[in-house]
């Protein structure tokens, strides 16, 4: 199958709300300082209708445009999360990312996710069940709005619109590099902690760890995990894993990454960084290799 025909049957699988008409509009709430540049309070507005906060990370006004990146939060059972993972961090992270990326010269945009943050109710749990009986899973609204806030990256004025990235850990993780996959305007993505084939967790026992959020009906009859990463082929891509972690097991990253070395054996940069004492947690060497990354493939 062509990566055109793979991409098509992603989205079908998806569903007609994937990736969606964009937000409807976009309020901010304030602003202030943040390591001398400016944090944004923004408010967007999804398709049907829904409250979407947002925090915007940029240099000051006269500043000449900058890289950007979509930053996509993890779920860790942490509800209460959301977006201020950007600016707080959570216990599975170093610290949090928004000192570093701002000291690297990349504005960044954390978009709070369903179920998350201000939006915890409704649940995960009644989230999916709505999805789902509408034809389409929770997941294909979290990469619409994802998409949704590429849109807004790219029309910034302060934004390089051909030099975006994205990054996450866990949830955030498979966010970000199904994002690039689907989405040709993503330059570089950098995910920890979740690039495993899904086949062998199952097969093994090791699946029920996710969130129902993940749950893309007929997915394992259309794709590898490794195939959709190797979408985004040839741009550039990092991936990160502990192979002490529920989630990526040896096996299961295995068969995952022989298939995204065979999408990049075609050209492009794939950096592959495996730790085989860490659990599902980011280590000191995978936030150095992401801030490397980052700055190589966006900042440079």
């Amino acid at each position: 199958m062509t990566d055109v025909g793979l991409r098509a049957r992603l989205m079908a699988l998806l569903g007609p709300g994937c990736p969606g008409a964009g937000f409807a509009g976009v309020e901010r709430l304030g602003h202030s300082g943040y390591h001398g540049w400016v944090l944004e309070d923004l408010l967007f507005r999804n398709a049907g209708g829904e409250a979407v906060p947002a925090f915007f990370l940029r240099p000051p006004e006269g500043h000449a445009p900058v890289p950007a990146a979509i930053y996509a939060h993890a779920h860790g059972n942490r509800y209460h999360i959301g977006r201020d993972e950007l600016l707080n961090g959570r216990p599975a992270l170093q610290s949090p990312y928004a000192p570093d990326l701002v000291a690297a010269g990349i504005a960044t945009l954390c978009i709070e996710m369903p179920c998350f943050g201000a939006r915890a109710e409704p649940g995960e749990s009644a989230r999916v069940k709505a999805a789902l009986w509408q034809g389409e899973p929770l997941f294909a609204q979290m990469l619409a709005e994802q998409v949704a806030g590429v849109d807004f990256l790219t029309a910034h004025p302060m934004v390089r619109g051909d030099r975006i990235g994205t990054l996450g850990f866990s949830m955030g993780s498979t966010l970000a590099f199904w994002l690039a996959a689907l989405e040709p305007r993503i330059r570089a993505c950098s995910a920890l902690c979740s690039f495993a084939d899904l086949a062998t967790l199952v097969e093994r026992g090791a699946h029920d760890g996710h969130g129902h959020y993940m749950t893309v009906p007929g997915l394992l009859s259309v794709a590898r995990t490794g195939q959709i990463a190797g979408l985004i082929a040839p741009r550039a891509l990092q991936i990160g894993v502990g192979l002490q972690d529920w989630s990526t097991p040896e096996a299961a990253v295995a068969v995952a990454r022989n298939d995204l070395e065979a999408a990049y054996s075609r050209g492009g940069r794939l950096v592959m960084h495996v730790d085989p004492d860490a659990g599902h947690e980011e280590t000191t060497a995978m936030r150095a290799a992401v801030l490397k990354f980052l700055a190589e493939e966006l900042a440079a």
